[in-house]
């Protein structure tokens, strides 16, 4: 019985042990995330601001006359037009005063038709020595008079009809409305702000500078802009305006960065950061400590090419500070480099870029514009 077992048992264990020698297919492992960032200027000079992106121009706009809103034609976010009509007065008591502006300057006219033929009898009469030089002089002041009475009805004649222009609240030029603040069947003041428009056009990002540091910043000096919806990119920008009074509340000090490109796309309400410069004289640029790493007494970091594959990028380093150090050699301010986990990767490893808030980060920088 043994014997007969034994052929069979060999013919198992020998396809057992042929079937172990074959290869496995392993699936490759994805691309492991790494968290990266753009190299800063050295010393941690460079401070970010979280702001919003507002129109250049942002007018208020008002009736120049009170009364009762009887229609509104726009919403808040809505596109319009110059000259589009935007909300209604009641006009019924300016074109009262329309009409009796009208019959005002009849009455002049008539009474200056009236002065002007008895300033042309009297002169008639004053050839032919019938009338003194007094009674003409008088029908000669009471021509002018007339004739001044009615300038002022023409004058307030032109004044109730702006007034009835006024009643209409109209676009000044094209731009969407982003706040409105007025009802159909609400009273307002003249001057009393109902909508703010903001012009299509220049567009630049709003901030609140620190009171710390309000002295390292002065008008047209350069900086730098990110888009939330628009991760990895960076726009050049200046500082255009900066408010000569702090919020009452805040104590902050109102400020305006424009773009110094007009492609750049950037719509209304978005959020975005200003990278700004502490101290323009720093030249020399910066990364973490967690990002350096050291072999053979070489300090290297790791780049991320723009295919998401890392490459050894040897640099050249200053002191070190407490979070960071200088780099004066070997990194490009757009190169994004990883921030933490550096002793375990590898060169040439395929991974997945990702900044601080975990987003995907494009990489796709031609490689022939890499210094």
């Amino acid at each position: 019985m043994v014997r007969r077992l034994l052929p069979v048992v060999g013919v198992i264990g020998g396809a057992l042990l042929l079937a172990g020698c074959e290869p496995s297919a392993v699936a490759e492992p994805p691309p492991r995330p790494v968290m990266v960032g753009h190299p800063q200027p050295a010393g941690e000079a460079w401070a970010t601001f979280p702001g919003e992106v507002r129109a250049r121009h942002e007018p208020a706009l008002a009736f120049r006359i009170g009364g009762k809103v009887v229609e509104r034609l726009v919403e808040a976010g809505e596109h319009v037009s110059e000259g589009q009509l935007l909300a209604r007065l009641d006009a019924a008591d300016v074109r009262f005063q329309l009409e009796s502006a009208r019959a005002q300057l009849a009455a002049a006219q008539a009474n200056l038709r009236v002065a002007k033929a008895e300033r042309e009898r009297y002169r008639t009469l004053l050839d032919r020595q019938l009338v003194s030089r007094s009674q003409f002089d008088n029908a000669d002041n009471q021509f002018r008079s007339a004739s001044a009475r009615v300038e002022q009805a023409q004058a307030d004649l032109n004044t109730a009809r702006n007034q009835v222009e006024y009643a209409e609240l109209r676009a000044p030029s094209d731009g969407v409305i982003v706040e409105r603040s007025v009802e159909a069947g609400q009273v307002v003041g003249a001057g009393q702000t109902v909508m703010v428009l903001a012009v299509d056009g220049e567009r630049e990002v709003a901030i609140d500078l620190p009171e710390q540091y309000l002295g390292d910043y002065r008008i047209g000096q350069p900086v730098e802009l990110t888009l939330w919806s628009r991760p990895g990119e960076r726009f050049k920008g200046h500082v255009r305006e900066i408010s000569p009074a702090a919020d009452p509340v805040t104590r902050t000090y109102a400020a305006r960065v424009a773009f110094d490109g007009t492609a750049v796309g950037a719509e209304l309400g978005q959020s975005a950061q200003v990278l700004a410069p502490r101290d323009e004289r720093t030249a020399t640029l910066s990364v973490p400590l967690s990002a350096l790493t050291a072999e053979a007494e070489r300090a290297f970091v790791w780049r991320v090419s723009p295919g998401g594959v890392l490459e050894r990028a040897s640099v050249r380093v200053g002191a070190y500070g407490a979070e960071r150090v200088p780099v004066f050699e070997g990194l490009a301010a757009d190169d994004w480099v990883v921030l933490a986990g550096v002793h375990t990767l590898h060169e040439g490893q395929q991974v997945r870029a990702v900044d601080r808030e975990n987003r995907p980060v494009l990489t796709a920088v031609a490689e022939g514009d890499r210094p």
